[in-house]
């Protein structure tokens, strides 16, 4: 199974405080979205890419249309409404797969791995989350938090959607991985977010 990636990259990201639009904050001397995009890039089961921006993000959008992406602007009214315009704007009805434009340790490998979870447990919806006090731990922020099977997660941004079931009402039959790995661990959120992964990630 191969599906197109949508880089959510359309959020005024307050909480960071900085001027840089956050998408564009250099990671180790590399943007967060160019270390996204080389992950879907790299990721064999991604067909293709789309980054979703909003007039929040307007460098970030010429960025990306200079290096030859796909983009869909958006309303910048909130990740969930954002999304869906985006699966309607771009007529995506099909399983589509989200990834945040903040998450510096993601690779190809493990959007593989998702993809084919999604593929295997065989439902509308496949969500990945982080153990809260994983991220406790290491002083990371919580910023979004969701619940699944009674208990509270972290969310990583990573998901796959059936794009078909968008517009539906009611709760989207859901599978989930619980993890702690490195690729989704750290989202960055605050600065300190970016200082502690910065940290982390030049061990490795």
């Amino acid at each position: 199974m191969k599906v197109p990636a949508l880089i959510m990259a359309g959020g005024k990201g307050r909480r960071i405080e900085s001027k840089i639009e956050k998408p564009l904050m250099p990671f180790l001397g590399i943007p967060l979205i160019d270390r996204v995009v080389e992950a879907a890039k790299s990721a064999q089961n991604v067909s293709e890419i789309y980054v979703i921006t909003s007039d929040n993000t307007p460098k970030t959008e010429k960025k990306c249309l200079k290096n030859g992406l796909k983009v869909l602007r958006t309303k910048g009214k909130g990740y969930h409404n954002d999304l869906k315009q985006a699966i309607i704007e771009g007529e995506l009805n099909c399983p589509v797969l989200t990834i945040p434009a903040d998450l510096p340790a993601l690779t190809g490998r493990f959007i593989d791995k998702i993809i084919k979870l999604f593929e295997k447990r065989g439902k509308n919806a496949f969500a990945v989350f982080v153990p809260i006090e994983k991220r406790k731990e290491l002083e990371l922020s919580v910023s979004s938090k969701d619940e699944f099977e009674g208990v509270m997660y972290a969310v990583s941004g990573v998901n796959i959607i059936n794009g078909k079931k968008i517009l539906s009402e009611g709760k989207i039959d859901t599978a989930a991985l619980i993890t702690d790995e490195v690729e989704v661990l750290f989202n960055i959120n605050t600065q300190k977010d970016l200082d502690i992964a910065k940290k982390f990630l030049r061990k490795i």
